[in-house]
């Protein structure tokens, strides 16, 4: 009979009250809009999936950030965070597992008491010390418990803390992603800065020379008090650039040091001028988006932890059953406890479930179930936002080549009005503060088309991280 019980109780352990998860349909476009044929391209229209796993910065070609992200995963401690998190999560699912199987536990007494003869007389002289018959009594007596998961209480509760570490593992992933792109950003917005002062340096130093021509004029008497006041007020402008260049760097040197988990005063990078190459993303078609952002798949994972929390709500709607046996010896002397005539066992079961709670459970299904939906609509949301971000990168590359061919075409330009203005004031003909103006206006499309090359670096570090950065969902535990 007991057996029967057993076995009835493991068939339908097999059941799991609840609804089983699917994931639910999210807004994919067929095609990405700046990739759709006609459209003019930032890249070649092959798309391919040859982002590096991982190492995604390495498409930058640059010794300098390769060796500064490496330092992410090991020291950055918002990463550190999200680590001990995900234990926790892996923690966690082992902890409710251990719910799936009985408890077994021991017990050993001793007990030592005496009277003097007779069911009476032992009881009321057992320690007393009053004389009669002393004796010991030894007990061992293991005990198993269980409550058998027929409902499916325990396996839901399983399945939201697989689904909940899964989420830490793609919270963790998009944490080490999202400090590999600031760090990026942060180091290409550094070398612009390094480049930028380059250019203020020869800002200064024409600047510097025109006060001089200026002066010079106005001790002559050939130009009033006015062009000297401009002169000297360009060249103050210019060397308070210069100086706010220097914060700026070094604002972004200490961020750097941030992320990388040192101290500012233990960073030093040295100066190098922003690069003028623009690596080729490759993009693979929309639907993949889903599989290598890890931050809609931390989404999607909260949606399924959620789900199975469902189950766990409606199981509460079902009697709770408990199995236990007790079996053991009881007897004396200690050596010849264990054996036969001193066995002593039982087996019991109950069963309780609640009759009445005011509308409780119901209230709790339904909160499980809305909750439920507020993580699909966050998921859907979160595949909007990131799909909007890609074609704003898209975008953004696109114009930005055409900026950066047109301000290129700009500065060709104005390097050779510079050159002829040079040439035409070593023949005699123009004053050399016709010169000034013209590298000044040289510098400035300089300036303008490094801003563009800036921005079309950060535009290709924000596509990379949208794109997952090489990462993929089946890395998930």
């Amino acid at each position: 009979m007991k057996s029967h019980i057993l076995a009835a109780a493991l068939l339908l352990s097999g059941c799991a009250v609840g609804p089983n998860y699917h994931r639910p349909d999210a807004p994919v476009p067929e095609a990405y809009e700046e990739l759709a044929p006609g459209t003019p391209l930032w890249k070649p229209s092959n798309p391919q999936d040859g982002l590096t796993r991982g190492a995604w910065w390495v498409i930058f070609n640059d010794a300098e950030l390769d060796q500064l992200e490496v330092q992410v995963n090991i020291s950055n401690q918002t990463v550190k965070q999200y680590e001990a998190e995900y234990r926790q999560a892996v923690a966690q699912v082992k902890e409710a597992e251990a719910q799936l199987y009985p408890t077994v536990s021991a017990s050993f007494g001793a007990q030592r008491g005496g009277g003097g003869g007779g069911t009476a007389a032992v009881a009321s002289t057992v320690g007393s010390g009053a004389g009669g018959t002393t004796h010991t009594n030894f007990t061992l007596e293991p005990n198993v418990s269980w409550t058998p998961d027929i409902w499916g209480v325990v396996r839901r509760t399983i399945e939201s803390r697989k689904a909940s570490m899964q989420f830490s593992a793609a919270e963790l992933a998009n944490a080490q992603l999202s400090a590999q792109a600031t760090l990026a950003a942060d180091y290409f917005d550094l070398r612009a800065t390094d480049s930028l002062k380059t250019l203020l340096l020869q800002q200064v130093e024409l600047d510097e020379r025109a006060l001089e021509i200026t002066r010079n004029q106005f001790t002559g008497g050939t130009i009033d008090n006015s062009s000297l006041a401009a002169a000297q007020a360009s060249l103050a402008a210019a060397r308070a650039q210069l100086a706010a260049v220097e914060q700026t760097r070094g604002t972004y040197e200490h961020a750097i040091a941030m992320l990388t988990g040192h101290l500012p005063s233990e960073t030093r990078i040295a100066v190098a001028p922003l690069t003028t190459a623009v690596p080729e993303v490759p993009v693979t078609i929309p639907s993949n988006l889903l599989e290598r952002n890890p931050g809609v798949a931390a989404a999607e994972r909260e949606m399924q932890q959620e789900s199975a929390l469902i189950g766990v709500a409606i199981g509460a709607y079902f009697p709770t059953i408990s199995l236990t046996a007790l079996g053991g010896y009881a007897g004396n002397p200690l050596s010849s406890l264990v054996r036969l005539g001193n066995r002593i066992w039982s087996v019991g079961g109950t069963a309780s479930d609640t009759l009445f709670q005011g509308g409780e459970q119901v209230a709790a299904v339904t909160l499980a179930r809305e909750n439920y939906n507020q993580y699909v609509a966050n998921y859907r949301q979160t595949v909007l936002t990131t799909f909007q971000s890609v074609e704003d990168q898209l975008l953004a590359l696109r114009v930005l080549q055409q900026e950066a061919q047109f301000q290129a075409e700009a500065v060709t330009s104005a390097q050779k009005a510079a050159d002829v203005a040079l040439n035409q004031y070593n023949a005699g003909t123009i004053p050399y503060t016709t010169v000034i103006v013209d590298i000044q206006a040289l510098v400035a499309d300089q300036q303008q088309l490094l801003t563009i090359r800036q921005n079309q670096l950060i535009a290709v570090v924000t596509l990379i991280e949208d794109l997952g950065g090489g990462w993929e969902s089946s890395r998930l535990p």
